[in-house]
């Protein structure tokens, strides 16, 4: 099973970017704008639609408030078993890391979806630093 995990240094406050990431309805317009481009949730599962013309189901699996960590799984006949995290951790007055852990099977598919994760990791900075996570 491939795991990866990676992390980006945010410039706002770790309660604003929480408040965007556990409105896991809304990742589209609050957290990954311009990477997620329409996201439909129905209370346990979101079906993306990527800017690069990608669909995928995600189920998600916990929100953790004490932990200010979201974790999903993604449903799909290419993917035999994918599962997500994403954590916000305070670094000091305005600013904290995102954290983003992926594990996933088969292993071939591991490049193409840690290479979605960091793009994505680079649209979190960006919408929540130029926006402010309206």
């Amino acid at each position: 099973m491939a795991y990866f995990s990676h992390s980006i240094l945010l410039n706002v406050g770790a309660d604003k970017a929480w408040d965007a990431l556990r409105d896991v309805g809304n990742l589209h317009t609050r957290l990954v704008r311009g990477f997620v481009v329409e996201c439909e949730f129905d209370g346990s599962a979101r079906l993306l639609t990527f800017a690069n013309g990608v669909r995928t189901t995600e189920r998600i699996v916990a929100i953790s408030e004490s932990n200010r960590r979201v974790s999903w799984s993604a449903i799909s006949e290419r993917i035999a078993h994918h599962n997500a995290s994403a954590q916000v951790v305070p670094e000091g007055p305005g600013s904290c890391r995102f954290i983003w852990s992926v594990d996933v099977l088969p292993d071939s598919i591991a490049p193409s979806i840690e290479a979605m994760v960091q793009a994505g990791l680079q649209s979190i900075k960006l919408t929540l630093e130029q926006e402010g996570a309206v």
